[in-house]
């Protein structure tokens, strides 16, 4: 019988499979189906409780769950007041905030 790690940790393989795939079909012209594979990953995470990398949250819209392509369907800006990287999301208009940090003198050496 498989344990709880393990069923993550292919949980978690297949919802990394699934987010290539949505970035194929983005490619492809057909965010739809890049959409459908996003639902399918993040109906996955939930259900196994596995938690989606930094770079996996940001390459979809928080509250419609599209795919987001920058050019496409997602505009993307910094905003000094708010140290923080803004995707607009161009088809439904929400705005996701990702903060960023200033470099330490120590890593840039």
């Amino acid at each position: 019988m498989i344990d709880k790690t393990e069923m993550q940790h292919i949980a978690s393989e297949r919802i990394g499979i699934l987010f290539r795939e949505a970035g194929k079909a983005a490619r492809e012209h057909n965010l739809t189906r890049a959409s459908r594979y996003i639902f399918l990953a993040r109906k996955l995470a939930m259900k196994f409780a596995v938690r989606l990398t930094r770079e996996q949250r940001r390459k979809f819209c928080h509250k419609c769950y599209k795919f987001l392509q920058p050019g496409r369907n997602v505009s993307v800006k910094t905003n000094k007041k708010t140290r923080a990287v803004e995707y607009t999301c161009k088809e439904c208009g929400h705005i996701n905030r990702f903060p960023y940090v200033r470099e330490k003198l120590s890593t840039r050496k």
